[in-house]
């Protein structure tokens, strides 16, 4: 499994040899330094540990400094991937050509918050009849069971909390890596404000 941490720039769009215009993200790749490994002697399994975007000096502990020991500074993103396909060493620093010869990515990234919402935006639900006297325009009906004890079951869509949730958007297509100032351009949308970080993977199921 391939991965680099990066962060959202934006959106933009780029043009082809025919002309065609394809919407793109752009993520721009930090260094990401290899801070650790995973063994199957040592941890039961295989997986690269990276380190991206540096840590403000002021807020490091000691305890978290420790595992960024005589390899570089402490750093923001520290995220371990299993199974690396790409044969790393701890020290070492890997860029946007990670992905030189995939297609297709998943990008994982915090969705933006918005805050408390009712069931009708943020479950899509219609609501009832907009007629004088219905009494049921946007309420949610019937939660909770017509026998007793009445109560309501877990994971019932409610309202409440919208956004701020971990999204992955699967199977988008690399359109063009510029490794001079190591940002990888992909077709479509990614969740996540501007200058959010996210994880970019090789597409599982291509």
């Amino acid at each position: 499994m391939l991965g680099l941490i990066g962060k959202k720039v934006g959106m933009t769009q780029v043009f082809d040899a025919q002309g065609r215009l394809t919407p793109v993200t752009v993520i721009k790749i930090e260094d990401n330094v290899v801070v650790g490994e995973r063994t199957d002697e040592k941890n039961g399994y295989k997986a690269a540990v990276l380190g991206s975007i540096d840590k403000k000096k002021s807020t490091v502990t000691k305890p978290y400094a420790g595992q960024f020991k005589n390899v570089c500074e402490p750093k923001r993103v520290v995220v371990e991937f299993r199974d690396y396909e790409k044969e790393v060493k701890v020290g070492e620093v890997l860029g946007v050509d990670v992905f030189k010869d995939t297609t297709y990515v998943d990008v994982s990234g915090t969705s933006k918050g918005k805050g408390f919402a009712g069931g009708m935006r943020r479950y899509g639900f219609s609501g009832g009849r907009d007629t004088h006297g219905s009494k049921f325009h946007r309420d949610l009906g019937g939660t909770a069971m017509s026998s007793t004890p009445a109560r309501t079951f877990k994971g019932h869509r409610m309202a409440g909390h919208m956004g701020n949730e971990n999204v992955t958007v699967q199977n988008l297509k690399v359109v063009k890596i510029d490794e001079d100032l190591q940002v990888l351009m992909v077709k479509g949308a990614i969740p996540g404000p501007t200058h959010s970080v996210v994880i970019v993977k090789k597409a599982v199921k291509k």
